[in-house]
């Protein structure tokens, strides 16, 4: 099992049910994970705004953790207007936000930003999961801070 199917397993055990995504090339290994695991549905969208407002209005008429997967910084960066009003209300959103591997970080790709930055003013709690190891227990954490 790698890091992404373990998140997912930890998600799901944790009462997380549907993923709205927008992913890209970096978070391939999560969207098949997504594939394998029971008990997470997954609803694609076409732009990352689309993806958090859903999210936000999935989580407040369940009133349950919903999560999104977004690529990379510029992703988060289009969601942040609707996970801005997600954290006034409270809606419980575990955001995952795919990265470039660590030996493409020197190129300083057009993608590349600061991730955190971006997250930090729209989010309970934060973390940037740097093994496959650690991922589930950020998961675990990620979903207490939503509730």
């Amino acid at each position: 099992m790698n890091g992404a199917e373990s998140l997912v397993r930890t998600l799901v055990a944790g009462g997380v049910e549907v993923c709205f995504t927008n992913p890209g090339t970096s978070e391939m290994h999560f969207v098949a994970a997504l594939d394998r695991v029971e008990g997470m549905a997954c609803v694609l969208f076409l732009f990352e705004g689309g993806a958090t407002g859903a999210a936000d209005g999935y989580a407040r008429m369940a009133d349950k953790p919903a999560s999104t997967l977004l690529h990379l910084g510029p992703g988060l960066a289009n969601g942040l207007a609707n996970l801005h009003n997600a954290r006034r209300a409270r809606s419980p959103i575990v955001n995952i936000v795919g990265e470039h591997a660590t030996y493409h970080r020197i190129h300083d790709a057009p993608l590349t930003s600061d991730i955190e930055g971006f997250a930090r003013p729209v989010s309970a709690w934060l973390r940037m999961g740097t093994t496959a190891e650690a991922i589930a227990a950020d998961g675990a954490d990620a979903i207490a801070a939503a509730r």
